[in-house]
């Protein structure tokens, strides 16, 4: 084996799935990608990392809520162009064309050309490590999409599209909750309202 340098250690375990985190009221409303995601257990509740530094942070933490869109890998070049500029300046929805759509129980927007969207309340935020743990409170799934890979980040400027999914869910029915255990493969339910 060769040595990794430690600083760039991160690049192995980063490739979680690329997330469009949006935020929103009445008034306002942004959308930032974030690759700094972790499902905490079995049941919707999730984590992410963010802070001062991203614009939504102040109305993360304000409304705290808001929608984890799960962008396909054909949107590639539109979730790198989000992560690259501000809301503070720029209305990142206009700007790469896409299309809010208003959420079950959270006012923060749903994002139709996705492949599925989480709505989320904020449970806690850690200052000391810039996490917020996020609870799971509605899902939707655009299940008509043909383009149904989902993007993870390198953390060096490259990504990577899911490929072959390998079914061992009869093998691991003992661990499995068991709403999970005879249940399709992901992202394959109701289809977004249009």
């Amino acid at each position: 084996m060769r040595t990794l340098k430690l600083d760039k250690a991160f690049t192995l375990l980063e490739p979680g799935p690329v997330v469009l985190v949006t935020t929103g009221d009445a008034r306002h409303r942004n959308i930032m990608t974030i690759s700094w995601t972790m499902v905490m257990d079995f049941t919707p509740r999730f984590a992410l990392t963010t802070g001062p530094w991203n614009h939504s942070f102040a109305m993360l933490r304000r409304t705290r809520e808001c929608v984890l869109a799960i962008p396909a890998a054909d949107q590639l070049d539109t979730v790198v162009g989000i992560g690259t500029c501000s809301g503070a300046d720029t209305d990142k929805f206009e700007r790469f064309g896409l299309t809010p759509l208003p959420g079950k129980v959270v006012a923060a927007p749903l994002v139709r050309e996705c492949l599925a969207n989480i709505e989320c309340r904020v449970v806690e935020i850690i200052p000391r490590h810039n996490l917020v743990v996020l609870e799971g409170v509605a899902a939707h799934v655009d299940a008509a999409r043909k383009e149904r890979r989902m993007l993870h980040a390198v953390g060096d400027g490259t990504f990577v599209a899911d490929g072959r999914r390998y079914d061992r869910r009869r093998m691991m029915a003992a661990k499995l909750p068991p709403g999970v255990r005879a249940a399709p493969p992901p992202l394959v339910t109701t289809p977004l309202s249009r």
